[in-house]
């Protein structure tokens, strides 16, 4: 078995990809804000740049927007030939981010830059951090964007999640040009969920703006319009309840299991 010892060449060209966390510098690792403030170049969509401004002064700043992800990954690669490069992803870059297209396309072009991946919090954790604890055991993400993945894919997949009975995390939910998809994942959600199950939606988590929303499934849909592409939803599992006190709707609990083994 090989072992590949995560070191640079001798050359001090090399390649972050920085995971910015949900957008508060106080929410990324110290990992992220280190790497950031010792990169010569940063190059990111304008949208999580933007987020992360004050650790961009003095340093060469390279906006691209949605849709240009394998442009942006050869740029930064051709730029980390001789320089030391921060590719930024919101998030965590691992999921639904930038490390998967960068890695890619390394691989196929051949590139030869050092590539490390810098962790960061994924946006279900970050929102599921706002709801209470929704995900404190297993659970599912999936995301309703069919830009990449077919629909008729993401429908079996979403068919098969829910027949789990676990928490299911909706990333991608709304967007202006696919408004009927969360419709459409709800709809499938019911045939196997009671119509009483928690619903969670978090926007804007942890940046300005921030707000959310309880429900349940069955009065989930009167609330469609509140959710956009900011937003994460999350749908309760067999376990899931809202947490309520007099009334006012603290949060949602997902038990981990203890109330079977514990008297608490």
């Amino acid at each position: 078995m090989e072992v590949l010892l995560l070191q640079s060449r001798d050359n001090k060209g090399k390649l972050y990809i920085v995971s910015t966390g949900p957008g508060s510098l106080l929410q990324m690792t110290p990992g992220a804000l280190k790497t950031l403030g010792e990169a010569e170049c940063v190059i990111g969509n304008k949208f999580y740049l933007d987020l992360v401004t004050p650790m961009l002064a003095k340093k060469e700043v390279i906006t691209s927007s949605m849709g240009q992800e394998v442009d942006r990954a050869k740029k930064a690669l051709e730029l980390a030939e001789d320089r030391v490069v921060a590719m930024v992803s919101g998030g965590d870059a691992g999921v639904y981010g930038m490390a998967s297209i960068v890695l890619e396309v390394a691989e196929r072009s051949g590139a030869t830059v050092p590539i490390e991946v810098v962790p960061g919090v994924t946006a279900a954790v970050s929102a599921a951090a706002r709801l209470g604890s929704p995900l404190s055991g297993d659970y599912i993400t999936m995301s309703l964007s069919d830009l990449l993945t077919p629909w008729e894919e993401i429908e079996r997949r979403l068919d098969l999640a829910f027949q789990m009975r676990v928490p299911v995390v909706l990333y991608n939910p709304r967007s202006r040009g696919r408004p009927h998809n969360l419709g459409v994942a709800i709809g499938i959600a019911r045939r196997h969920l009671p119509a009483g199950t928690p619903v969670g939606v978090v926007k804007n988590a942890y940046r300005e703006g921030e707000e959310r929303l309880i429900t349940t499934l069955g009065g989930f849909e009167e609330h469609f319009t509140f959710v956009d592409m900011h937003s994460i939803v999350f749908i309760g599992g067999e376990e899931t309840r809202i947490w309520r006190d007099e009334g006012y709707e603290r949060g949602i609990i997902t038990p981990r299991g203890y109330h079977r083994k514990y008297v608490y």
